[in-house]
């Protein structure tokens, strides 16, 4: 409340005592200044309202105004306007309709919950002074009067919700997000661009086998025939390993099937799980008979890795944990039916990445080659330093770049990385091909001045082939794609970039 000389202050402007000038500059003070006004009430940027959950103060105040009163103030008696616009606020009954409701109360620092007691019906002054003792400690103390302390210290005010979750307690950030995908997988037809759009920034582990179906294509968008859809898959795989496994022995496929049996002991020697014979011979069958479902490629080295994260993402979703927690895990604790379930969506989801880039692995692997050019160009464009520096020390991208295309960088970073970068490659529109190069090129940039101060070819090969990147979490692969994201856009109209021509 204002002080009696305020007060005296207001009349002698409202009955035009003094010089005229003086006069108006008082009269229009509050008017032209009411945001500065003492007490006005204004959102505190704290830890208790994120950015984007901060009630807006004009929203409250224009839901709490009674459309009822139509008589204006007098123009001189500013104040009296700002209190009759304030005093009310919080003056509300239980069953009154509200725009937000209040979340329940935090318990308070000063007594313990069993000792709350009703907030009891108090003046403007104090209502105000109430209004966040939450935020109180963030608030400098003011000489105003009503900034004082409040009478009743132990008495906390209700907190208005926010305008975006309902209840007071904020929900966390990953809850969140696996409810607005389960909105997205669950609609009758899934919205695939607003899936991506979503999955570029990562998918949450609980939604990601449904996800990665849908964005690869293996499923279709309408939720009506998944089901059908997923069953007729499964037999039509198992199908063909009743015709063909049997045979692996033959001469025309012995040669095919022996590397595949050399190399599957050598994928992720580290995850005890890949020593066990039951998971290799999963893996068996399925390079097996997609080398033999695609003669023109046939099996090469590499194509193991890329098995790698559906078969875990898969196995997650069937004993509903982590894929972290799966490392030591005993696939024959499963049911059969379990079991072939995971290695017949294995099998599709991997023939759907690499219909994308099987020029990678066709003869002479061209689309290994293409790329590893445009890699050279692009460093050349965006860091010429670097890109002569490796020129002068004679060492070829084909040298340490020809891993990089053929595994997706899998070799590179931790299979929990690897997950996480695969949820935005397919956000993207060829993401295995086109953004992998920006990836691997912003991977080349952010190394560039530890590469830089290599003097000699060994020193140069011996980084680029034991990068500091295998304890990335996923923070560091999210920093990673938003370069990657940057390099591309930035080429993306030049008219000599990457072969390409210029959009118009």
């Amino acid at each position: 409340m204002a002080s009696p000389n305020d007060r005296a202050a207001e009349v002698t402007v409202s009955k035009g005592f003094g010089s005229k000038g003086k006069s108006d500059k008082k009269a229009n003070y509050w008017k032209k200044n009411s945001d500065r006004v003492p007490g006005s009430i204004k959102p505190v940027y704290s830890a208790q309202y994120p950015p984007s959950e901060i009630p807006s103060h004009a929203r409250v105040v224009a839901s709490t105004k009674s459309p009822s009163k139509t008589t204006k103030p007098k123009k001189g008696d500013s104040f009296a306007k700002y209190e009759h616009s304030t005093k009310d606020i919080w003056d509300v009954d239980d069953d009154e309709d509200l725009s937000f409701s209040p979340g329940p109360q935090r318990p308070s620092a000063h007594a313990p919950t069993s000792d709350r007691v009703p907030l009891p019906q108090a003046d403007s002054n104090d209502r105000l002074n109430n209004l966040a003792p939450h935020t109180a400690s963030a608030v400098e103390p003011s000489s105003s009067p009503v900034s004082k302390e409040s009478s009743h210290p132990h008495i906390e005010a209700p907190r208005p919700a926010s305008p975006i979750h309902k209840t007071s307690s904020q929900p966390a950030r990953g809850e969140s997000r696996v409810g607005k995908f389960e909105e997205i997988l669950g609609d009758t037809n899934t919205n695939l661009d607003e899936l991506r759009k979503q999955s570029w920034n990562g998918i949450p582990d609980p939604v990601r086998p449904v996800a990665w179906k849908l964005l690869l294509g293996y499923l279709p968008t309408k939720s009506a025939t998944r089901e059908e859809t997923l069953q007729r898959k499964r037999a039509e795989y198992f199908g063909c390993v009743e015709q063909y496994y049997e045979s692996r022995h033959d001469q025309l496929h012995i040669e095919t099937f022996r590397q595949i049996h050399i190399d599957i002991p050598r994928t992720n020697p580290l995850i005890p799980m890949f020593q066990d014979p039951a998971v290799q011979e999963i893996f068996e069958r399925i390079l097996f008979i997609w080398a033999i479902r695609h003669p023109a490629s046939g099996y090469v080295q590499g194509i193991n890795d890329l098995v790698t994260p559906f078969f875990f993402v898969f196995l997650s979703e069937v004993v509903e944990t982590s894929v972290g927690q799966l490392d030591n895990y005993q696939i024959s604790k499963l049911p059969e039916e379990s079991i072939k379930q995971i290695e017949a969506d294995s099998y599709w989801c991997t023939s759907k990445l690499l219909d994308g880039i099987q020029d990678n692995y066709t003869f002479a692997q061209p689309g290994i080659q293409v790329k590893i050019n445009q890699l050279k160009d692009l460093i050349q464009r965006i860091n010429a330093p670097l890109h002569k520096h490796l020129d002068s020390h004679n060492v070829e991208y084909l040298q340490f770049a020809f891993r990089w295309m053929n595994n997706l960088l899998m070799r590179e970073l931790p299979l929990g990385g690897t997950i996480r970068l695969w949820d935005t490659y397919m956000s993207e529109n060829e993401g295995f091909s086109v953004f992998h190069l920006y990836v691997c090129a912003a991977v080349l940039q952010k190394y560039a001045d530890q590469i830089l101060q290599k003097s000699d070819f060994q020193g140069i090969m011996l980084y680029l082939q034991n990068l500091p990147t295998k304890s990335w979490k996923n923070d560091d692969i999210s920093l990673l794609l938003a370069e990657a994201y940057s390099l591309k856009y930035m080429f993306a109209d030049a008219p000599k970039h990457l072969g390409g021509k210029k959009k118009r």
